[in-house]
C-alpha cells in the first residue's frame, strides 16, 4: 500500500504544491522554480525576523531552498508544504546565527508590520497613529522597541506561537501542526503572550494618553 496521501483528499492549494513537488522529483526543474516564486517572500520575511543583518537574509533564504530541494524526497505531503519549508528555514537561520555568534531576535521592521500584509493583528492594533513628526516617529520607535523587548523576554513556546500568529500570519491549525501540539494549547500560548506584551505596553500608552502622536 502506498504511503502517499490521496490527492483528492487535499485542499486545492496543497494539491498544487504536492503536484509541483512530484513534478520536481520527476526531473521538472521549472516546477521547483514555481515553488520558490510562491514562497520566497514569506521565507525572506521569516528569516528577516530572526536575523538583523539584512545582507544575510538573501543568502539564508537561498540556502533554505537549496536544503529543501535536496530533501524534497522526504516531503510526504501529510503537512502543508509551507509548514515543512518553514521548519527548514528556521533551522537554516538558527545555524547561520550560531555561525555569526548572534542570537535570534525580531527586527523592528517585522514588528511594525512592514511586509505589506493587510491583516489586522494584535501587534498592529497597538501601534500609534503618526503624522511623521520627529516626536511621533520617536514615539513609534519607542513602542516598537518595547514590543520587541517584551516578545524577546517571553518563554520560547510563547514567543514562537505569537510570532507565527501575529507576524507570520499563520492560522491556529497551521501553528498547531507546526508546533505539534493541540490547537487549544496554541490558543492558550498566544493569549498568554498577548497579555504579557500588553502589560509591558500599557504603562507607556497610558503615559502618552492625551498627547498628540
Amino acid at each position: 500500500m502506498s504511503d502517499k496521501p490521496a490527492l483528492n483528499d487535499m485542499p486545492a492549494d496543497r494539491q498544487v504544491d504536492w503536484q509541483l513537488v512530484q513534478r520536481t522529483l520527476a526531473g521538472d526543474q521549472k516546477a521547483f522554480e514555481l515553488l520558490v516564486l510562491k514562497y520566497q517572500k514569506r521565507i525572506e520575511r521569516l528569516v528577516a525576523r530572526m536575523v538583523r543583518d539584512v545582507d544575510a537574509v538573501p543568502d539564508i533564504t537561498q540556502e533554505t531552498f537549496i536544503r529543501a530541494y535536496r530533501a524534497l524526497h522526504q516531503f510526504r505531503g501529510d503537512a502543508q508544504f509551507y509548514t515543512w519549508l518553514h521548519r527548514i528555514a528556521m533551522n537554516t537561520a538558527r545555524k547561520a546565527l550560531l555561525d555569526m555568534k548572534r542570537n535570534p531576535t525580531l527586527s523592528d521592521a517585522a514588528l511594525s508590520g512592514s511586509d505589506g500584509d493587510e491583516d489586522e493583528t494584535f501587534l498592529r492594533q497597538n501601534e500609534p497613529t503618526t503624522q511623521e513628526t520627529p516626536e511621533a516617529l520617536y514615539a513609534a520607535k519607542e513602542i516598537a522597541t518595547a514590543v520587541n523587548e517584551a516578545i524577546d523576554a517571553l518563554p520560547e513556546e510563547l514567543r514562537r506561537a505569537i510570532t507565527l500568529r501575529e507576524i507570520d500570519g499563520m492560522s491556529y491549525d497551521e501553528i498547531a501542526e507546526l508546533m505539534q501540539c493541540p490547537i487549544g494549547t496554541v490558543r492558550s500560548r498566544i493569549f498568554r503572550a498577548r497579555e504579557a506584551v500588553a502589560s509591558k505596553l500599557r504603562p507607556m500608552l497610558e503615559n502618552r494618553s492625551g498627547k498628540r502622536w
